[in-house]
């Protein structure tokens, strides 16, 4: 697996380096040496913020990407959470290509719980579709009408480009713009 390591706004140390290398090393057994990783160190500067080593793994594996994220307050406690999550995403992947490519006949479930996890590999559906009109807008007027709503993101026309948008709060409590092009 080619593994590139980054930090953003902090240096990576060699130890830390080579601990980021061996977490990943768990998961060559699943991946059987296919794909790329990368793996980003940052660090919150905000002195409230307790969890503030953060790590990013984005995987590229066999045609689908997995990421991860996680804070703590040592790097090293952030890339073992944030390399568990991402082992847990893959072990799912491999069990749903198992499953696929060896199901036998179809089984009549015999108990509750065997109705559940067939249900678990089922994708997900939509279950509900809402149409509204939308009126352009700017960015700042999406964003209180998203505030107004109570909901985490917008959708609206953009005024200055007449192009379809969306606003959305992001993990850090700030707010993030999606705007469609051509």
């Amino acid at each position: 697996m080619d593994i590139v390591i980054r930090g953003k706004n902090v240096e990576v140390s060699e130890t830390l380096r080579t601990a980021a290398l061996k977490q990943m090393g768990k998961l060559d057994r699943f991946a059987n040496g296919y794909g790329r990783a990368e793996i980003d160190f940052s660090e919150e500067r905000n002195p409230r913020i307790a969890e503030n080593h953060v790590c990013e793994v984005l995987v590229h594996l066999k045609g689908h990407l997995l990421k991860s994220h996680a804070a703590a307050a040592e790097p090293f406690a952030a890339v073992s959470m944030a390399v568990d999550k991402i082992e847990h995403q893959v072990k799912r992947l491999k069990e749903k290509r198992v499953t696929r490519t060896h199901r036998g006949p179809a089984r009549v479930a015999s108990a509750p719980d065997a109705a559940d996890d067939e249900e678990e590999d089922e994708p997900a559906r939509i279950v509900k579709t809402k149409q509204f009109t939308i009126k352009p807008m700017s960015a700042e007027e999406a964003a209180l009408q998203m505030e107004l709503l109570g909901h985490d993101f917008f959708f609206f026309t953009s005024s200055e480009s007449g192009r379809a948008a969306v606003i959305y709060r992001r993990k850090d409590g700030d707010l993030g713009l999606i705007e469609a092009t051509g």
